[in-house]
């Protein structure tokens, strides 16, 4: 596939740089420029973000980085299945436990939960960041909805990290998860004050909290474009109406010219033959 030319590859974080350094220079620069692209693509174009994935797995498919982003542009295409066996073999080369979480997802992704919230309680989730644990605790709650089990999936989620006034990155989207599922379990008026909560977290429009919170005060968003496309076809009637009046009063004006025109060719013909007359009854006067 195509890659853009100001895509060197240089763009790659630093730690991926490094295990990439295990390759010969030539083909770790089309490694890297395929991950640059997966990187550039992936919320936008998973499709192709899917795509380059694949080119870089079937380059380095020994490189933990490679197996990793394969993973996730999976993940990005519901591919869960194939996203949870990458993730799998990056976690054997690293060691690292990062992907715990998202990997307990693709368990849910492939409808089963029970054995995403085997791995909530694993010995795995101790090992994880703050971001990490809050991160599991979003899949756990997730995974209790799919069970019907709402009343849990707001317990699992009622935690320091949600009645803390720090923002951190994962605030938003723990704030937005909790008052879905009050949402969902009735709770409209504390839902209400939880999206609020969310929408002032959400600084770079993770969520959809605004809208959310919008639909619950009754604000009803028109589309713009629609209205933009109203507007002209009307513009569009009132200018057909009027071009009709033009033509119609230029039938009008016509039709009276063409009147006056036959009145006055008569008055000339009448004015002819008295002319004639009077030339004829002089003539035997000479």
């Amino acid at each position: 596939m195509p890659i853009p030319d100001d895509v060197t590859g240089e763009e790659i974080d630093g730690g991926v740089r490094q295990e990439l350094q295990s390759l010969p220079k030539g083909l770790a620069e089309d490694v890297s420029r395929n991950l640059v692209m997966v990187a550039r693509l992936i919320d936008e174009d998973p499709e192709g973000a899917y795509a380059y994935s694949r080119i870089a797995l079937r380059l380095a498919s020994r490189v933990a980085a490679v197996r990793e982003a394969a993973g996730f542009a999976a993940y990005a295409n519901q591919k869960y299945s194939e996203a949870l066996a990458e993730f799998r073999a990056a976690r054997r080369m690293t060691g690292n436990v990062d992907l715990w979480p998202v990997m307990a997802d693709c368990e849910r992704g492939l409808g089963r939960p029970e054995k995403a919230l085997d791995m909530a309680g694993a010995a795995e989730v101790h090992k994880l960041d703050k971001a990490g644990q809050v991160e599991m605790r979003l899949v756990a709650a997730g995974a209790r909805r799919d069970m019907g089990q709402l009343d849990a999936a707001i317990v699992t989620l009622q935690s320091p990290e949600l009645a803390s006034n720090s923002v951190q990155p994962w605030t938003a989207r723990l704030r937005y998860a909790y008052a879905d599922a009050l949402l969902a379990a009735g709770r409209e008026d504390e839902a209400r004050e939880w999206f609020a909560k969310a929408v002032e977290s959400d600084k770079d429009g993770s969520t959809d909290a605004s809208d959310r919170l919008a639909e619950l005060d009754g604000v009803e968003f028109v589309d713009a474009l629609v209205e933009d496309e109203d507007e002209v076809e009307v513009e569009v009637e009132v200018e057909t109406e009027a071009e009709a009046d033009d033509e119609a009063e230029d039938e009008i004006e016509t039709a009276t010219d063409a009147e006056a025109d036959t009145e006055d060719d008569g008055e000339d013909d009448d004015e002819f033959d008295v002319v004639e007359a009077d030339d004829d009854d002089e003539a035997p006067r000479g």
